[in-house]
């Protein structure tokens, strides 16, 4: 698994009893959380077809809400290549029917962007200042999704482009050569992402990844990845196609988002 996570950028995991039980408990409660008029209004975007759900579940550092902390097959796949990475509160990814809508801000190229691209993006590349100019500004280690309800592979399905890892890490290494890591986050990387999101787009096959409660996937956090549209036909819960995500960052090794596998 672990090699075909390396080679691909991506890899889905198998059911999970253990796991399985930690989702139907994070789902109860990522559903009233994401009712919660003050979660609502930080996070629900593009006319109300996306619940972005940034530290909406409130996990401590092992993922445990008081149903346990997170386990599973993938989990403890990332921890052996990782290491013990403390995690954050746990994104809650939720998306409706009729997404997307334009996001608030958003120009029309940019939502042509999300509609023919999927938002793809490379996590940890914000958006600075007015210009939204392309900075690491945060060094994740891996990305693990753990779907909370059953949803079919039509509702907005993640999507990842195989083998972009290994492109992006090549170019962002070339941009930053030279350049002390504990500096890397001041480096304006913008015109080598926009490029390098080019010919990935040209070279990489986009692959569309669902899952079940109970199973996960990992994705390597260079893969340029994003969200397919709703499609017709498509069905989820009224809650929702919803989806908890964890994105632990590197602790102490400026250089590894770059070094590591």
């Amino acid at each position: 698994m672990v090699a075909d996570f390396l080679k691909r950028g991506w890899v889905h995991f198998a059911p999970d009893p253990a796991l399985r039980e930690w989702a139907r408990a994070a789902h109860r409660v990522a559903v009233e959380r994401v009712q919660d008029p003050a979660e609502q209004a930080q996070w629900l975007q593009c006319e109300g077809t996306w619940f972005v759900g940034v530290d909406t579940l409130p996990n401590d550092a092992t993922g445990n809400f008081g149903a346990g902390p997170v386990t599973g097959i993938g989990y403890g796949e990332m921890r052996r290549l990782y290491g013990e990475l403390p995690l954050h509160r746990g994104q809650v990814s939720v998306i409706y029917p009729g997404y997307p809508r334009p996001r608030a801000g958003e120009n029309e190229a940019g939502f042509r962007y999300r509609q023919r691209r999927d938002a793809a993006h490379v996590d940890g590349l914000l958006a600075v200042g007015a210009d939204r100019r392309r900075m690491l500004k945060e060094r994740h280690a891996y990305i693990l999704g753990l779907p909370l309800n059953r949803a079919t592979p039509e509702a907005s399905p993640l999507v990842v482009w195989e083998g972009s890892h290994e492109i992006m890490r090549a170019a962002f290494a070339e941009a930053l050569d030279g350049v002390a890591p504990d500096n890397w986050a001041e480096v304006d990387l913008t015109e080598v992402y926009t490029a390098t999101r080019r010919v990935v787009f040209e070279t990489c096959r986009r692959i569309e990844v669902s899952a079940a409660p109970g199973e996960a996937y990992a994705v390597h956090r260079l893969a340029l990845h994003g969200v397919a549209p709703w499609r017709e036909g498509a069905e989820a819960p009224p809650e929702g196609r919803m989806i908890a995500y964890f994105r632990p960052e590197f602790v102490g090794e400026e250089e590894a988002w770059l070094t590591a596998p």
